[in-house]
C-alpha cells in the first residue's frame, strides 16, 4: 500500500535525523548492505503505529549506546518499494514484516527484531535488546 508522501514525511525525517541513512533503490541497499559493509543496523520503516510509538524512539535510544554499529540505515516499506523488497532479501528466513529492526555484519544477517516482537513492547525494552546486540557484535568504540 503507497500512503501520501506528506503523511510520510515525518516519519522519514524522525530517523534522518538521527544520522540513519535513507536508501530509495535497490543499488543504494547493495552498496549499503553488501560484503565488506561492515556492522549495520537496517530500519524497516513504516507508518504502522508501533513504529511511530515504539521502533522509532527505540532506534533514537540505541543510536545514543557507546557501541555502535558502523552504518544506520533505513527503508521505508510501503514507500519505497524497490529499496524495501531488496533489503529484505538480506533478512534470511524472516517474512517481511514493518516495521523490523536488523543488524547485518558485512551483507549476514545476525540479529532481528521483527514487527510482533515490537509491538507491545516499550521503547526501552527494544533499544535494550538492541544495545545487547550492539555489544555482542559491533566493534567497541576507541
Amino acid at each position: 500500500m503507497i500512503y501520501d508522501p506528506v503523511l510520510v514525511q515525518p516519519m522519514r525525517e524522525e530517523l534522518v535525523r538521527l544520522g540513519v541513512r535513507e536508501l530509495v533503490t535497490s543499488e543504494e541497499v547493495d552498496e549499503a548492505l553488501g560484503p565488506d559493509s561492515g556492522t549495520v543496523l537496517l530500519v524497516v520503516n513504516s507508518v504502522c503505529g508501533c513504529a511511530a510509538r515504539n521502533a522509532r524512539p527505540a532506534v533514537a535510544m540505541a543510536a545514543q549506546h557507546p557501541t555502535r554499529p558502523d552504518a544506520m540505515v533505513t527503508v521505508f516499506a510501503g514507500q519505497d518499494a524497490e529499496a524495501s523488497a531488496r533489503a529484505r532479501e538480506f533478512l534470511t528466513g524472516y517474512r517481511p514484516s514493518s516495521p523490523s529492526i536488523a543488524l547485518l555484519q558485512d551483507g549476514d544477517l545476525v540479529f532481528m527484531l521483527e514487527r510482533h516482537q515490537i509491538e507491545g513492547r516499550s521503547a526501552d525494552a527494544i533499544a535494550d535488546e538492541m544495545k545487547t546486540a550492539f555489544d555482542r557484535y559491533c566493534a567497541a568504540p576507541a
